[in-house]
């Protein structure tokens, strides 16, 4: 009778490292696509503050007037939309929200053809002070959902209470696109700069899950991150 030789079931060290070199260039490509995603986010977030900042500025050197705020808008633009209170400040529009100068802000720009659009300025109860959610018929979309408001306020982490012109980037932007649009553009501080992260405002409470620390030392909270963060820019 003839032995059976059993043979040893198992993988050998060489395919254990193969399957090994595998998993890594796989984990490796999903990372690196993240990175990926992020980046273009961060580009696209950027590109459009960058492009309302040369609008807003434009705007101002033609016309000698803040876009919302014009009270010859109906003259002088395209569609004859609403005129503004004049005042200097882009805020409610002679004391009440029928349309707000907020809201009349894009309509303005679009009409003078500085940005394109198919802005709505007659909803009354949208674009409020400190809005961080107004509809993306009303304000530029962010690319997450939520429309960008111009506003003469504070929402600015530092030195509260200090009002100036600020635009509102809009809620539902993540921690690390925000942090990462920070380092590009600005100090990369939530709490200095020119950019900072917003403080709670209008249908937006969540700052303190984006920011971490005590002043001076506050950082944008990378570890645990949120999905949910929101920005101002006060270079207006």
């Amino acid at each position: 009778m003839m032995n059976k030789v059993l043979k040893q079931q198992g993988f050998t060290l060489i395919e254990i490292a193969i399957v090994l070199v595998i998993i890594g260039l796989l984990l490796g490509g999903v990372l690196k696509g993240q990175e990926l995603i992020n980046t273009a986010r961060v580009r696209a977030l950027n590109n459009t503050v960058d492009g309302i900042t040369a609008a807003w500025f434009s705007f101002q050197d033609r016309y000698r007037a803040f876009p919302g705020d014009y009270s010859q808008a109906d003259v002088n633009l395209r569609g004859a939309p609403t005129n503004g209170d004049g005042n200097g400040l882009v805020g409610d529009n002679g004391g009440n929200d029928s349309p707000s100068e907020r809201a009349m802000v894009w309509m303005h720009l679009q009409s003078a053809g500085y940005i394109t659009g198919r802005y709505d300025d007659k909803n009354a109860t949208v674009a409020k002070a400190d809005e961080y959610g107004c509809p993306v018929t009303v304000c530029p979309d962010n690319g997450f959902g939520s429309g960008m408001n111009l506003n003469y306020g504070d929402l600015q982490q530092a030195q509260p209470g200090v009002k100036a012109h600020e635009l509102i980037t809009g809620r539902g932007i993540p921690v690390e696109v925000i942090a990462e649009l920070d380092r590009k553009v600005d100090d990369g501080e939530p709490a200095t700069g020119a950019m900072q992260l917003g403080i709670d405002g209008t249908n937006w409470s969540k700052s303190a899950g984006c920011i971490t620390g005590t002043a001076p030392n506050k950082v944008y909270q990378l570890q645990t991150p949120s999905s949910d963060c929101a920005a101002v820019f006060r270079n207006f």
